[in-house]
């Protein structure tokens, strides 16, 4: 994977880079479902991809596999004009890019994965820096809702959302980890199939990023939230899996120089490995019978998935 991770960075480093540049190259490597949408917000534009790549049994061939949605989530690439070059915020992107040029070219020799697998990000090399605490942030052009209109589909029946969550001091280590699984509100207990991927395509103890309520609702209604990671856990009844580029120390999403991409590499390698294993029924992100009598139990959490009531109520 670290000649794609190489391919992808060298292709989004670049004051002029887009979504056309990436739709391009991802259709010269022979995928057909490929396609973008330009967004313009109040401060600035983004190009949001969406790209599928066929399985032999999935949705798109009237088959039943599931399907697998991997969605780079990020603010921006790069912050021009205030960082001169692609910012450490860019890992979601070049992760899922990377992941779709990676099963571009298995799909062209013939390894097929049975379900599909949607990918979705966006690409923006001008997007604001923000502040937050303990590091500045990189914002995005456009609102949260946006983001997750572009990204989020209803055709994913699981999600993992990859996304730089380096900026904090609760995650104290470089590599990649995951989060526990989110669904319509509840904040479940990890996927022990996961657990197993993360450490057979890391070779080490697989780690677990802890997450609280706060990060799981969505932007915009005034609570802390540690990153963006489960912003789409907030668009779709699926369940969804933060995927988190992660480091020693606390480095601002805006810091340029800081994507490692040995730690890309990983990340890729565990999605792909993820999207074998879900596609073939073998890798399931939750219990559904244990989450269905938690909701006989307790009832829905789904008002976490929305910006709750005002406060003047």
């Amino acid at each position: 994977m670290l000649k794609y991770v190489a391919e992808i960075c060298e292709l989004l480093d670049d004051p002029a880079a887009g979504g056309g540049q990436v739709c391009d190259l991802l259709k010269e490597r022979g995928l057909e479902q490929v396609g973008m949408r330009r967004v313009q917000g109040a401060l600035g534009s983004t190009d949001f991809l969406q790209v599928g790549i066929p399985g032999k049994s999935g949705k798109t061939s009237s088959g039943a596999a599931p399907s697998l949605g991997i969605i780079g989530r990020l603010g921006g690439i790069g912050a021009r004009p205030s960082r001169t070059g692609m910012v450490s915020d860019a890992d979601g992107a070049v992760v899922a890019v990377a992941c779709a040029l990676k099963l571009a070219d298995m799909r062209r020799k013939g390894d097929l994965l049975e379900g599909d697998v949607l990918i979705a990000t966006h690409i923006c090399p001008r997007s604001p820096v923000i502040p937050h605490q303990p590091v500045p942030f990189m914002g995005s052009p456009v609102e949260m809702r946006e983001m997750n209109r572009n990204e989020v589909s209803p055709l994913m029946d699981a999600i993992l959302s990859v996304d730089a969550t380096k900026g904090n001091r609760i995650a104290n280590w470089r590599g990649v980890a995951i989060t526990p699984t989110v669904k319509q509100g509840y904040i479940l207990r990890v996927s022990e199939d996961l657990l197993d991927l993360l450490s057979w395509t890391t070779g080490r103890p697989p780690r677990v990023v802890p997450i609280t309520t706060q990060d799981i609702t969505p932007y915009g209604n005034g609570l802390f939230h540690m990153n963006s990671i489960l912003q789409p856990a907030t668009a779709t009844d699926s369940p969804v899996v933060g995927v988190a580029l992660t480091s020693e120390v606390a480095v601002p999403g805006c810091a340029t120089g800081a994507n490692q991409a040995v730690d890309l590499d990983e990340a890729c390698r565990f999605c792909l490995e993820v999207a074998k294993a879900f596609s073939s029924g073998i890798c399931s992100f939750y219990d559904g019978a244990e989450f269905e009598k938690m909701v006989r139990l307790y009832g829905s959490m789904s008002a976490l998935q929305t910006t709750g009531r005002s406060l003047s109520e």
